[in-house]
């Protein structure tokens, strides 16, 4: 490929804009406003208690025909029939709400929708073949509702409709780009009043407010990009597997947003803060692999700092993966968590193609709880939209509904893909065939096993803490067999299964935590399980001999019940990142009466308590950087949590330096701050950025309006440090929440 050499000119060309934008030179655009201060309560961040149903709403049911085909859409993209999946089948959120006792009866707790805004209307065309933007990627307008859904009006009837029922609201969002640069890739947004609100009618659509004859107006355009909102670095080829290539270029020819422009900060955060003022309890970030991880971390403080909620995206990896360790760290480092690729690709390969082993899977479930700081936040799933449809890689409904079994005992938040609990099987590997039309595909039958098991193993997540927070232990594993115990203190669930159809298994002689006893299948037989007697011996409590017959599983649990004069023990806290003043939801049991919550040593506010669950503030005396939250109840102390206590609300600086290094040595930022490791190199920066040697430069997430000193240090793959032998540097952030402000380029050992 041909080198890019103009490609440092416009680096600095687009941060010099961020630099100029942030320090008065550049007047903001007008229409940057931030949506009205009120919000609607949401009903509570998506926990490891929920079971989220994954719904692509256009393919799921269609309850309003009037909105197939909208003003100004054109009639041939619509088909309704599920007979071209190129184009739009009529799903919306009418059809949600007409389908939630459905969700409810099948145990569903978090429903995660396709992105709400208003997307490209224009289709992608090559040939005789078209393609829309039904899914809810290709962004036009945040500030306007996919009319194909519905209106804002029909928006808010959806999430009272679910909150009413119990069940949360988690909305997709897509801050990495806009639409294809060859089609369209412009940005709109309505007309605003003179209060600052968008110009958004009774009937829940945006109107012409101004009276110029248009009702939404031109943002930015990444053909006539002259504000630099957009990186022009390309398409990234697959062959450029590199750190910088996926965070600077395009992903599949989609205008790529510049991160690094205060501009664009702004306006991305204020788009996702309007959604969150209207009471959406988590938020799915798209394509998080190719987001600038400093721009990231401030978008989830933005969203916190109206109502705290849950934060997940697609850092999206193979298995293995070379960039495993930037997966595994992503969530400590920006507080959004991940969608559990290691999980999807080691469940796949063991339950569907039968490639990997159940020991094999064992040990996934034992690396990735040493791995995973947060290990009960990440969102684990067998399918999703953007891989093939569980059901075609393995149709067999026996191994199918023991990967459900495992998917909804395993640690992590449980994601099922629409259509799993009816064994959709698109007859392709394709993950566009597997976005099939439920309502003409699939139906929504109640009596399949798989909906049967989510509903009762739904309920057992909900009663049992050992499932949502407990520890996992592998007890025996096999090629085809696993038993794996999960615990939380006194509570304790054994899983067992069988993943061949048809061979029979005898195990003896299993070790366990459970209590000795007879455990009768939480399952009741579903899956042809049975009860089971655990006895005492000398060595420990024994399962003497277990027989699983092909494709059994088997879920027996225990709890002791809650003993409110032991300690307090906390499961969980959401989120796991933040300031002082933002809420904290603190899960796990104990937890009610007068508890007394602590950051370190400083207390919290604590808003309300329950046996169950704790909503504290976090408290302005607390240290910033790493802090250990503690519950305190009854004069006994619970287990620790960490939280990363940030110092202030952030925004960029964006350190430069030229270096030569040794062959497997990188250059980091290392400072006094705890945002720059408070000079340990151990907690520095991510690796320094280098696409033109010897400039590195990266952004990074730091206090706004803060003096701090700074070094740079060099470090190979051994962990050897090189520190510069020159003085401290010195530098101050910008005092604007989403300021973003270049460092000069600095020399290596030279002030």
């Amino acid at each position: 490929m041909r080198k890019n050499h103009s490609m440092l000119k416009v680096i600095f060309s687009t941060m010099a804009a961020a630099l100029f934008i942030t320090s008065g030179v550049l007047p903001q655009s007008p229409r940057l406003v931030q949506a009205n201060a009120g919000y609607v309560e949401n009903l509570g961040p998506v926990t490891a208690k929920d079971v989220v149903y994954q719904i692509i709403t256009d393919r799921f049911y269609d309850g309003d025909t009037s909105n197939n085909i909208p003003d100004g859409s054109n009639p041939s993209y619509f088909d309704g029939t599920g007979g071209n999946l190129n184009h739009f089948q009529g799903g919306d959120w009418q059809g949600i709400i007409e389908k939630i006792p459905y969700l409810k009866n099948m145990g569903i707790t978090a429903v995660w929708i396709t992105a709400p805004y208003a997307n490209r209307e224009d289709a992608t065309v090559s040939g005789n073949n078209s393609w829309v933007a039904y899914h809810g990627y290709h962004v036009r307008n945040y500030f306007a509702t996919n009319e194909h859904f519905g209106t804002l009006n029909t928006f808010k009837e959806l999430r009272d409709e679910l909150h009413a029922n119990g069940i949360k609201l988690v909305i997709d969002f897509v801050t990495n780009h806009t639409s294809d640069t060859f089609v369209d890739g412009k940005l709109y947004e309505p007309d605003k009043l003179a209060t600052g609100e968008y110009a958004i009618g009774s009937d829940g659509k945006p109107y012409d407010a101004n009276g110029d004859g248009i009702v939404e107006n031109l943002v930015a355009d990444p053909n006539n990009d002259y504000n630099g909102w957009f990186h022009h670095y390309g398409n990234r080829a697959d062959s450029q597997t590199d750190v910088w290539s996926y965070r600077n270029k395009d992903l599949a020819n989609l205008a790529d947003f510049s991160q690094e422009n205060a501009q664009v900060v702004s306006y991305l955060e204020s788009a996702v803060a309007y959604w969150t003022r209207l009471g959406v309890d988590g938020i799915r970030h798209d394509a998080t692999l190719h987001l600038n991880p400093a721009f990231v971390r401030g978008l989830m403080d933005a969203t916190n700092s109206i109502q705290t909620i849950t934060n997940f995206g697609e850092f999206f990896i193979g298995r293995p993966s070379s960039k495993y360790s930037e997966y595994i760290s992503f969530p400590t480092r920006t507080g959004v968590h991940n969608l559990d690729f290691e999980f999807y690709n080691a469940a796949t390969s063991t339950f569907g193609s039968f490639s990997t082993t159940m020991s094999d899977f064992g040990n996934m479930l034992l690396y990735t709880s040493a791995d995973y700081d947060y290990e009960n936040q990440t969102v684990t799933f067998l399918d999703n939209h953007d891989v093939s449809r569980f059901g075609y890689i393995q149709p067999n409904q026996k191994p199918y509904n023991a990967a459900l079994a495992v998917l909804l005992t395993s640690r992590g938040i449980p994601n099922i893909y629409y259509g799993t609990e009816q064994y959709i099987n698109p007859g392709s590997s394709s993950n566009d065939a597997g976005r099939v039309f439920m309502q003409t595909s699939a139906g929504f039958n109640e009596n399949t096993t798989a909906y049967k098991v989510i509903g009762e193993l739904s309920e057992l997540r909900q009663n049992n803490n050992a499932v949502a927070y407990g520890t996992t232990k592998v007890l025996y594993s096999s090629n085809d067999v696993i038993v794996f115990e999960r615990q939380f203190y006194d509570e304790y669930v054994v899983v067992a299964v069988n993943r061949q159809p048809d061979q029979s298994f005898t195990i003896n002689n299993i070790k366990t935590s459970l209590p000795a006893g007879n455990y009768t299948d939480t399952l009741n037989g579903l899956l042809y399980g049975d009860s089971v007697n655990v006895s005492a011996s000398a060595a420990g409590n024994v399962i003497n001999s277990l027989h699983l017959q092909g494709g059994e599983v088997n879920v027996w649990s225990y709890d002791m019940g809650n003993d409110s004069t032991s300690a307090p023990r906390i499961g969980d806290v959401i989120n796991t990142m933040g300031r002082a003043g933002q809420k904290v939801y603190i899960s796990g049991q104990g937890l009610g009466g007068s508890p007394v919550v602590s950051f370190g040593t400083v207390q919290a506010t604590v808003l309300s308590a329950t046996d169950t669950n704790i909503v504290a503030v976090v408290p302005g005396g607390a240290v910033a950087g790493m802090n250990n939250i503690t519950v305190t109840n009854n004069g006994a102390a619970s287990n620790a949590f960490k939280y990363n206590v940030l110092t202030a609300d952030q925004n960029q600086v964006i350190f430069h330096v030229n270096a030569q290094t040794n062959y497997g040595e990188n250059v980091y930022v290392v400072g006094s701050i705890p945002e720059l490791g408070s000079w340990n190199p151990d907690k520095s920066t991510e690796a320094m950025l280098c696409p033109e040697y010897p400039h590195w430069y990266l952004p990074v997430s730091v206090p706004v309006g803060t003096t701090f000193e700074f070094k740079f240090i060099k470090k190979d793959a051994n962990g050897n440090v090189v520190w510069e032998s020159t003085s401290n540097r010195v530098f101050t952030s910008s005092s604007d929440s989403t300021g973003v402000v270049n460092t000069q380029t600095y020399n290596w050992n030279q002030n």
